[in-house]
């Protein structure tokens, strides 16, 4: 017999007649669209249950099961859905995939041939086109007049029946609609119309880039919509001239995804929170009301809650007052109220995060009464640190009136630790701004601080002429502090609407806090000593104090005509590293900063902790720094530079001297941490003294 035997008439005719059979049910089985559905939820979805395809493919009362039923049932015979036994999944063959996609193909060939056309809309559905609803859109979005909306959308429709686009979209058809605004010089129109989101690139780079994001889908998702706020705050609520001064870098606005949502650093009265009660109106889901608490139990519960909601009401920094008191009648039993406390803490460690750091969580313990109580939170927080590789919390130790010295020793192993420390007389917060708000009775008080200043660039831009330089920068400011005074009218209109409920307070939000305005200063030293061109002497000392007056006589002013307390501030921002990189490529290699490596520009003031054993308060930096500190009413961010080996009885020494020297310090010690087991109690270099690992953080 031949292996190449040829099929004969009858074979082939049967074979031919299984085949037609074949297609014909497949494609009575494409005639039902219940059937098409189901093909396209398995496509998109993957493996799904029974009851979860019944489900998504709308089949959820009870009468429909049959039908639902019947229509898997007809898949399943013709191949075109599978059932895996062991995990009980359906899944969509590829037969399935073949019908399917023939199937998209027959769709948009009929929607062509009938002349017809259909848009997919961002609502998630197909629509026979409509004109009209351009002109409404045109006429609800962009206030354009009636006339001008019929006369565009006439325009519009010309060009989408001249392409004969295939695959119409709602975004497709704004692009057109943008583009016919631009011809005729519609720019504004345009601009209240404008799509925004991201590129298809730049969303590919995000999920390609997945190191850059932290929270897995929840950080991915959070960074887009970020991204999205930030192109509507520059393009539709920010005035042309101060989104522009942002983009060229002579300001920075830090946050901008946030910026017109939440406040920047939040003052708050622990104890009347957690004593009242807090009512947050059904807006967080896992919490909807946080009762009164009275008991040990109920406080520190209440307190980790607090605090960890709070986090997401701030983009900086919440300032923690009254704990002190809160628990002055429970500290009877000392080491049940440290423990307590420290599990509290390491539960509201969890805190927001909307920049690339957590938001801070800073606890103010006043020196000069209730020693107890304070030494038991600050054994607290010493567990606390210990236990926390990266402590998300803080403290803030005023001694304005008690010795600093009571708790000097504490403090100093904490910081050996890692543990963030600030040491001030009066309300500061973790980055030297003051609250000014101190006589107002409420227990919250807000700053808004997130627009710096690069003086550097204004000093490159003045010609060596400091009257001219100081006339630049009070330019600059008018129209900023109007943008932040805007800024505050959003986030009051956002926080009565819900968006920040413990702020809201029952929306008694303007009645029971105040709000101040706070312009930071970046590069001021840059500025006046390295292009305007004077000498870091007694004369140079004036003009920048000089410089820091006009900032403060303009701020005052503004503030009288807006209606809000403005004060100015030199602290830490990240637009700092931002100016400098804009202005070495503006200007070539950077020649303002104070030396080859740095890579950005001064940010308040800084001491080494092994050169001020030998000052005093009459030693010119130390002047300098105190005369600075009285100027700028807004607060001013002076670092402790220790080194990574000190040890805690040289921390105690370097402490207890600075507090000698000026009003307000925070020490910065960088801690090596063993990034496999998070081992930190002793100074290493290379590898971890505990498990050997060479994971060095």
């Amino acid at each position: 017999m031949k292996l190449t035997e040829e099929i004969s008439e009858p074979k082939r005719s049967g074979i031919l007649q299984s085949t037609s059979k074949r297609v014909r049910m497949i494609f009575s089985v494409m005639a039902s669209p219940n059937r098409i559905d189901i093909l396209r939820i398995l496509n998109s979805k993957g493996p799904l249950t029974y009851s979860e395809l019944k489900s998504l493919a709308g089949f959820k009362s009870k009468k429909e099961s049959g039908k639902f039923a019947y229509h898997l049932r007809k898949l399943l015979r013709q191949s075109l859905v599978a059932l895996n036994k062991s995990e009980r999944r359906y899944t969509i063959t590829n037969l399935g995939k073949l019908v399917l996609s023939l199937a998209r193909q027959i769709e948009e060939r009929s929607i062509i041939e009938s002349g017809k056309m259909y848009v997919r809309t961002s609502h998630e559905s197909i629509e026979e086109f409509n004109s009209h609803k351009i002109i409404q859109s045109l006429v609800r979005e962009g206030s354009l007049p009636l006339e001008l909306a019929q006369k565009i959308t006439e325009e519009v429709e010309n060009r989408i029946y001249k392409y004969q686009t295939t695959y119409l979209t709602g975004s497709l058809i704004r692009e057109m609609v943008n583009s016919v605004l631009l011809e005729h010089g519609h720019e504004e129109y345009r601009n209240k119309l404008a799509r925004l989101g991201l590129p298809v690139y730049d969303v590919q780079e995000m999920i390609s880039n997945l190191d850059n994001i932290d929270n897995g889908a929840e950080g991915l998702l959070f960074n887009t919509g970020q991204r999205v706020f930030a192109e509507h705050l520059l393009t539709n609520i920010l005035p042309k001239d101060v989104a522009d001064s942002h983009l060229s870098g002579d300001l920075h606005i830090t946050n901008p995804g946030i910026w017109s949502m939440i406040p920047d650093t939040v003052f708050v009265n622990i104890k009347d929170l957690i004593e009242d009660g807090i009512d947050l109106g059904g807006k967080y889901l896992d919490v909807s009301r946080i009762p009164p608490s009275k008991q040990l139990d109920d406080i520190t519960s209440s307190l980790s809650v607090v605090l960890s909601l709070l986090s997401k009401e701030a983009s900086q920094e919440i300032v923690v007052d009254g704990l002190v008191q809160l628990f002055t009648k429970h500290s009877k039993s000392l080491p049940e109220l440290e423990q307590k406390l420290c599990d509290a803490f390491a539960t509201a460690s969890t805190t927001s995060k909307y920049n690339k750091t957590s938001t801070n969580i800073s606890i103010r313990l006043q020196l000069g009464s209730e020693t107890k109580t304070i030494n038991a939170i600050i054994n607290a927080y010493k567990k606390y640190t210990k236990i926390t590789p990266i402590p998300k919390i803080g403290l803030i130790v005023d001694y304005e009136k008690g010795k600093l010295t009571d708790v000097s020793e504490s403090a100093s192993e904490i910081i050996s630790l890692g543990g963030k420390i600030m040491f001030a007389k009066g309300q500061t917060s973790s980055s030297g701004i003051t609250n000014n708000s101190t006589k107002n009775t409420s227990s919250l008080s807000i700053t808004l601080q997130s627009v710096s200043i690069n003086l550097p660039r204004l000093a490159f831009e003045s010609n060596k002429d400091e009257t001219y330089f100081r006339a630049r920068l009070a330019l600059l400011m008018k129209p900023a502090l109007s943008s932040m005074a805007l800024r505050k009218q959003e986030i009051s209109d956002l926080t009565r609407r819900g968006l920040n409920p413990i702020l809201a307070k029952n929306t008694q939000y303007m009645q029971r806090s105040s709000v101040s305005l706070v312009v930071n200063l970046v590069g001021l030293k840059e500025a006046v000593f390295n292009i305007l061109g004077f000498e870091d002497n007694k004369e140079g000392r004036e003009i920048l104090r000089k410089v820091i007056e006009t900032a403060v006589d303009v701020g005052a002013k503004k503030g009288k005509e807006l209606g809000d307390p403005v004060t100015i501030c030199m602290t830490e921002t990240e637009g700092s590293d931002r100016f400098a990189t804009l202005d070495g490529e503006k200007y070539g290699k950077n020649s303002a900063l104070n030396s080859m490596d740095d890579d950005s520009y001064s940010e308040g003031m800084s001491f080494k902790a092994s050169e001020i054993s030998d000052y005093t308060t009459k030693s010119d930096r130390v002047s300098e720094c105190n005369k600075i500190s009285k100027l700028v009413n807004g607060g001013m961010l002076v670092k402790l530079e220790l080194d990574q080996d000190t040890k805690p009885s040289d921390i105690k020494k370097s402490i207890e001297k600075m507090a000698e020297l000026t009003s307000s310090f925070k020490p910065i010690k960088k801690t090596a941490i063993c990034g496999e087991c998070g081992y930190k109690d002793e100074p290493f270099v290379d590898k971890c003294p505990k498990c050997k690992s060479p994971y060095v953080v």
